[in-house]
């Protein structure tokens, strides 16, 4: 009779069952890991033109601001932006989309290279061949997209830092839609989505109108809140709910007499040069101008009623429209030779009035 040699019969099954469990056990935890998204941490690089930085030979700037209402791009405000940055390198930032911009922008002459780049992480807005791009541009524009991206992933890092920079050495920044909203001081973040106009006036606070400061405060751009597709998207009732959170007294973020709005037409711009704006929009084949019109809201007292689940009454709203030829002076917040038409707008319970005719409220 033989010993049973203790190297085989059931411990060697038991092993091997447990190896067995283990593998399923590591391969269920891999499958839970890969099944919900990643984080994409990369960047996007795209150019047109000169891969070389631009040697700068430009005079010093004048602080440059451009507000694009979203829509169509137009020609001029972008010839406009190439100009106040003296050519060179033409840098568009964005958290989604490609390379939409660099042979539009490159086409019109005038720049060393147009170079997009997509931005989609905090750890890319801290990328230092991103941070190095933005900060040597020469012109600087914000694409559309979703300004709640911008504010997730680029407030406080590096990138921020980089732009803020630029606005200190006066390079022209510009944006569109989502780009446009984050130039001002104050921005409409949109962490919860969009907001319309009757869901802001019927409640201020509704979870929807989610506020930010101080992420890019562009040149002439201090105690303003900006907003794009006004018309278009019947925006007015929300630019006079952000402007009441704005100045409500319970909130405190800025005084009534320093609180300011621009509010923006799709396929119009308005371009801010040494605190001074004009309505930019490009013209057909028949010299039809094809842009709508930019509005400057300043409000006159505090809400007077501004809290939550309450609609929202807030009178005697200051609005200049910009709709032609002619200026309108940021700094003294006034038009120039009647360049402007002006009305008054209130919010009464909810509801806006006009002092129009008609009750217009654009």
């Amino acid at each position: 009779m033989h010993a049973k040699n203790p190297a085989r019969g059931p411990r060697p099954v038991l092993r091997l069952l447990a190896r067995l469990a283990l593998g399923i056990a590591a391969l269920g935890a891999a499958l839970v890991a890969s099944s919900g998204p990643k984080p994409k941490t990369s960047y996007d690089y795209y150019l047109t033109g000169n891969p070389a930085d631009a040697a700068s030979s430009q005079p010093p700037r004048s602080p440059s601001t451009l507000l694009m209402g979203g829509g169509l791009d137009i020609d001029a405000a972008f010839r406009w932006m190439i100009d106040k940055g003296g050519g060179g390198d033409f840098v568009v930032i964005r958290a989604t989309g490609a390379d939409g911009y660099n042979q539009y922008v490159y086409a019109m002459g005038g720049v060393d290279s147009v170079e997009s780049l997509v931005i989609p992480s905090v750890e890319a807005a801290n990328d230092p061949f991103v941070v190095d791009h933005v900060r040597k541009a020469e012109a600087l524009f914000i694409a559309g997209g979703d300004q709640s991206d911008y504010i997730e992933f680029w407030k406080g890092t590096a990138l921020d830092d980089a732009i803020r920079d630029l606005v200190r050495r006066n390079v022209p920044i510009g944006g569109t839609s989502a780009g446009l909203a984050v130039l001002g001081q104050f921005d409409f973040a949109a962490l919860k989505g969009s907001v319309t106009s009757a869901a802001a006036l019927a409640n201020p606070y509704n979870h929807r109108m989610t506020l930010d400061r101080d992420f890019l405060t562009a040149a002439a751009m201090t105690g303003v809140i900006t907003d794009s597709h006004l018309d278009e998207r019947d925006r007015m009732g929300r630019l006079l709910a952000f402007l009441a959170r704005l100045t409500n007294p319970g909130d405190g973020w800025i005084s009534v007499d320093s609180a300011r709005a621009i509010g923006v037409d799709p396929s119009t711009a308005v371009a801010i040069d040494k605190g001074v704006a004009t309505r930019v929009a490009d013209r057909d084949a028949k010299g039809v101008d094809l842009g709508g019109s930019v509005y400057f809201l300043r409000p006159s007292v505090a809400p007077m009623v501004c809290a939550p689940r309450q609609p929202l009454t807030f009178r005697n709203v200051l609005v200049e429209r910009l709709s032609g030829a002619g200026s309108f002076h940021v700094k003294n917040w006034t038009g120039v030779g009647g360049a402007t038409t002006r009305y008054d707008l209130s919010a009464e319970a909810g509801v806006l009035i006009s002092s129009q005719p008609g009750d217009g409220i654009y």
